[in-house]
């Protein structure tokens, strides 16, 4: 089965009208922002940066040592990047799904699976210890096929994850589409036991209360502009004041970072999502789907769905879009052309569902690296660290980010920061044009190998390099 690239004008009717701010935002219980810096202040650890890693940082180093004072400076408000616009899976994986740990971390992936699990549980304990009202749920995760090679690709997967211990089952067609029903599907791969989902807004509000309530100061509406070194300190200026602090931790993401070092390993892409209508029991009666697992499609440019605590599904993915210089514009988080495609495959995969409406529709930027999963370091001898990098999967694995960059800073030598995956950087990206134009090429490139089955000398050629480009 192929995609559409183009979409049907009852998929561009179907995104009309669309509320564009991000359905896990969309709520009157978001909180109250908190004031902006103005000033001079002094820290022990100042964070920048509020969402998912930044929280972390912030909770965890209070936990560790609730005497040190804590600035965390948000450039807008929590949770309005990435962590309030994502699907809302929480995966045990650290290494962006097991093949790519297999192929990037071999040798010491054992021990990621491992300190992966571990830091999945301490999310689901937190979620507990504060009463975090976020919907965390065990819901496991359905990878499914829509062509024979994927199916061939799914029952590889399956072996894989044999070797190394994992809960993963490989289905056949029937058994696929008695857990969930699309003409579509092939056969399947379901992992029972390695992923959540979760309002990842809430959860992030959940964060944010706690580490308040250890006492972390928050300053939201206050973007960073520089850092400068102060001897043993480091300035962080803000356009209304600074704060000053021995360490700090940066937490942007895709956004440009403060670093200019950094913007050789980051791509921001553009990745969409729609949100419909609560469904009926019919409609849900037409395409099954009682165990609400969270679903990805195993193509190259893939698709990633759920069902949402109230009932609707949630449908993502897809194209990951860059633009020339690496640029960032509000304009582009409403991109009707991108929005409407994602509708058309909606319809191809469930068409029973035709006439459902959409309410929600709204881009975000993923920080997508070469190795597709986090990659840490340090900088202004060893006063400010940074982990970014997680291209997509940042959910679950910006807590284990945030411990380690923590350790970074700290100087600690731990079980963590002794990992080659640690101590390594991701290839950088070309500069432009080449970036630009490395990308496109790459896109076209999947588009086959999602039709064929093969893998293009360009993309073999990406594999042999340690490259790539992944949403």
């Amino acid at each position: 089965m192929q995609f559409s690239e183009q979409p049907g004008a009852a998929a561009r009717q179907a995104v009309q009208g669309l509320r564009t701010v991000p359905f896990w935002l969309d709520s009157p219980d978001r909180p109250t922002p908190q004031p902006p810096l103005s000033g001079v202040d002094e820290a022990d650890l100042v964070i920048v940066g509020g969402g998912f890693t930044g929280l972390w940082t912030a909770l965890l180093a209070k936990q560790a040592d609730p005497e040190r004072r804590v600035v965390l400076l948000e450039g807008g408000r929590i949770a309005e990047g990435a962590t309030g616009r994502n699907g809302g899976f929480v995966s045990a994986s650290l290494t962006h799904g097991l093949a790519n740990g297999a192929a990037r971390f071999g040798d010491e992936l054992p021990t990621l699976l491992r300190l992966g699990r571990e830091n999945f549980e301490a999310i689901e304990q937190t979620v507990r210890e504060f009463g975090i009202e976020c919907d965390f749920r065990r819901a496991g995760e359905l990878d499914v096929a829509v062509t024979e090679h994927q199916a061939s690709d799914l029952r590889d997967l399956a072996r894989l994850g044999q070797e190394y211990g994992e809960d993963l089952e490989w289905l056949d067609q029937d058994a696929t589409r008695a857990l969930v029903d699309s003409p579509t599907y092939v056969a399947g791969l379901l992992d029972r036991s390695g992923v959540a989902l979760v309002d990842p807004a809430r959860l992030a509000w959940g964060l944010a209360a706690a580490m308040r309530s250890a006492g972390v100061v928050v300053h939201e509406g206050t973007p960073v502009t520089a850092l400068q070194e102060a001897g043993a300190r480091v300035r962080v200026m803000t356009p209304a004041g600074s704060v000053v602090a021995p360490r700090v931790a940066l937490a942007t993401n895709a956004y440009p970072p403060l670093l200019s070092r950094l913007r050789h390993y980051i791509v921001p892409v553009y990745d969409y999502v729609l949100v419909t209508e609560p469904l009926s029991a019919e409609q849900w009666g037409s395409i099954g789907w009682s165990g609400r697992e969270g679903l990805s499609d195993a193509g190259n440019r893939f698709h990633y769905y759920r069902v949402t605590p109230d009932g609707r599904i949630l449908w993502g993915g897809y194209d990951a879009v860059h633009h020339f210089g690496s640029r960032f514009e509000r304009r582009w988080e409403t991109d009707s052309t991108h929005l409407a495609r994602i509708a058309e495959h909606f319809h191809q995969t469930f068409p029973s569902l035709r006439d459902l409406r959409f309410t929600h529709g709204w881009g975000g930027v993923i920080d997508t690296c070469s190795r597709f999963s986090a990659f840490w370091g340090t900088a202004l001898s060893g006063k400010v660290g940074y982990v970014l990098g997680f291209t997509g999967l940042g959910v679950g694995a910006s807590r284990f980010g945030a411990l380690t960059m923590l350790d970074l800073l700290e100087g600690r030598e731990t079980e963590r920061t002794r990992l080659r995956m640690v101590r390594t950087k991701p290839l950088p990206f070309p500069p432009e044009p080449l970036r630009s134009m490395g990308i496109s090429i790459t896109t076209r490139s999947l588009t086959r190998a999602d039709v064929t089955g093969r893998r293009d000398l360009w993309l073999r050629t990406l594999d042999r390099l340690g490259m790539g480009f992944d949403s």
